[in-house]
């Protein structure tokens, strides 16, 4: 039986997405003395060898063609008490790292303190979807922090969610 072809409608698609439960992160860079960064859901694994992961992007972002001139990026994957971090960084047009505490990755990308993890990569390839970007990088550098009780910033149906404590099956 087949199904016949439809127009998707825009704000149907989002909300039908918007049930798929998923981290939040900042994407940032550095380049020319310039601090770049956004949030960004749309992120996830790629390869294990060689080490891959991805994010998206809107092919119309300010930030993403800086990132693309300074050829690296991290992926500060946010903790579930750093909400305030993922609101600053998805705002356009305003000073995204003002009170940010940060340090230098070994490539040179800025980490944000507090980060749950972080990733730090080399542009790898790149390749346009749509409205949007997809950049693939190669993981470089990584840290995976210690702290058992930090628990990921998750986004779900519209609202920022944690995980409730629960013990493996």
């Amino acid at each position: 039986m087949a199904l016949s072809s439809t127009a998707i409608e825009p704000l149907s698609f989002r909300e039908a997405l918007g049930h798929y439960a998923s981290g939040i992160t900042v994407i940032t860079s550095h380049n020319d003395g310039e601090l770049i960064g956004f949030t960004c859901q749309s992120f996830h694994s790629v390869s294990m060898s060689p080490p891959l992961v991805s994010f998206n992007v809107m092919s119309s972002s300010a930030s993403y063609p800086r990132i693309r001139e300074a050829g690296r990026f991290a992926v500060n994957i946010l903790s579930d008490e750093q909400v305030q971090i993922s609101n600053q960084f998805a705002r356009r047009g305003t000073d995204k790292w003002q009170g940010v505490e940060w340090q230098t990755s070994p490539l040179g990308n800025p980490i944000i303190a507090g980060s749950l993890h972080w990733l730090d990569c080399e542009i790898y390839a790149e390749h346009a979807a749509g409205d949007h970007l997809i950049v693939i990088g190669e993981v470089k550098a990584l840290n995976l922090q210690e702290a058992a009780a930090t628990q990921p910033l998750l986004y779900f149906k519209g609202q920022y969610r944690n995980i409730a404590a629960h013990s493996a099956v």
